[in-house]
């Protein structure tokens, strides 16, 4: 298998239909500020907020019109749900090559370059058709400890009162084992016998689905800063978020 070096979680995705309400709930539950409103998002027909956990994220998207490929995703779901987990690599280069060898299609690509901010980044969105659970977005930012899609300040954003960043997430499937193994194939990662992919930071579990259930993202997990919160559950955006 080709060597395609270090992959951290960095960023989950979610979208849904009332970003206001969201807002609030993340912050008097989890304590998290937004840090920047991305412009650019508009050009899906969407908007949305992005909230720093020092060195990791949570990004909320919410259509603005009809007829969107967000709207038409939290149709499928049957509401707020997750929608991409995106993860760090130093180069894309060889991702590149394994993407084309399994055949792999590209969602999106693009780049930017910022000197005056110093953040530059480039990325590469699967098409999630081929993948399954959710799209995958294979991300490099420039430094590696900058984050463009978080703003020019995010730092000045943080706050850990109650977590202090992503440990994992679950994906439910009706056949998890299929799940697994197609993840670990398209990351270059073996699935262990927790059935869960382990990064170089954060872990990917999966679970099958319940009654009533579809495919998709079922819980994140972050790491609290308070040690009485740890064990608790919350559901926010359509998703359960564990404290550990």
């Amino acid at each position: 298998m080709m060597d395609l070096g270090r992959l951290d979680l960095l960023q989950i995705t979610l979208i849904v239909r009332d970003l206001a309400a969201v807002e609030r709930a993340f912050e008097s539950v989890l304590g998290l500020r937004v840090a920047y409103r991305d412009p650019s998002v508009d050009l899906w027909g969407l908007e949305n907020i992005v909230l720093p956990m020092g060195t990791t994220f949570i990004e909320v998207l919410s259509p603005r019109r009809d007829d969107t490929a967000g709207g038409r995703h939290l149709e499928r779901q049957g509401g707020d749900a997750g929608y991409m987990v995106i993860l760090q690599t130093r180069d894309l280069a060889p991702w590149r090559e394994w993407i084309g060898a399994l055949g792999l299609r590209i969602a999106f690509e693009a780049e930017t370059r910022d000197p005056d901010k110093g953040q530059d980044w480039s990325g590469i969105h699967l098409h999630p058709s081929d993948t399954g659970g959710m799209m995958i977005s294979l991300d490099r930012p420039d430094p590696p400890e900058s984050w463009a899609g978080a703003g020019p300040r995010w730092r000045d954003f943080i706050c850990q009162d109650v977590v202090d960043g992503l440990v994992g997430i679950e994906l439910r499937s009706p056949d998890p084992t299929r799940l697994s193994s197609r993840w670990g194939e398209v990351l270059g990662r073996s699935v262990d016998d927790r059935g869960r992919i382990a990064l170089d930071r954060g872990t990917i579990g999966f679970r099958e689905t319940l009654a009533g259930e579809i495919e998709g993202l079922s819980a994140i997990e972050l790491r609290a800063t308070n040690r009485e919160r740890v064990g608790g559950r919350v559901d926010l955006a359509g998703v359960e978020f564990r404290l550990v």
